[in-house]
């Protein structure tokens, strides 16, 4: 089990954790990256530039941590961050495209506007994209020392673009019931 805080979870979260089912376990994990890729789109809003992409990149290590925990992986800080930043080196399309949205935030009210639209989207999918590699990477019985992020360039693809597709899907059944 990796090295916490005390405080860091509470015993019963723990516990509950350390008994979750092989079976059930990718369940669980699916439902945290969802999770944090929500909240990694909402700390794209964050009016700051840098300040943004920092935010995302220490919830995509918090995801790594929990994810850690659910499949008893060791997890260590540096090793989480350093393996989170040569994966996204992969997705370089969409990490630059973060760089220049969080960029934009410096352009008085249009690049606000505009930052406001392509951060969230962009933040929320490499975040589903990375939790998503490293659950298929915990599943075949991979750990944080053997992640070879070139190997997952084709699936961070993939899944980048599942998200795509169901944030589309999501804003197309909207505005069908809006329409209604």
């Amino acid at each position: 089990m990796a090295d916490l805080p005390p405080a860091s979870l509470s015993p019963e979260k723990d516990e509950a954790i350390a008994s979750t089912p092989t079976a059930e376990r990718g369940e669980v994990a699916s439902k945290l990256v969802d999770r944090f890729a929500i909240w990694s789109g909402v700390a794209g809003l964050v009016p700051l530039p840098v300040v943004d992409v920092l935010a995302v990149g220490g919830l995509q290590v918090q995801m790594l941590r929990r994810l850690s925990q659910i499949y008893d992986v060791e997890f260590s800080a540096n090793r989480g961050k350093a393996v989170i930043a040569a994966l996204a080196g992969t997705m370089i399309p969409a990490t630059s495209g973060m760089g220049a949205a969080s960029a934009l935030k410096t352009v008085p009210l249009l690049g606000m506007l505009a930052s406001a639209f392509v951060m969230p989207a962009l933040s929320a999918g490499a975040t589903f994209a990375i939790g998503k590699a490293f659950i298929e990477h915990f599943e075949s019985g991979g750990t944080l020392l053997d992640f070879n992020p070139p190997d997952y360039r084709e699936f961070v693809k993939a899944q980048k673009a599942k998200w795509d597709s169901r944030s589309s899907a999501e804003k197309t059944q909207s505005s069908s019931a809006a329409s209604s």
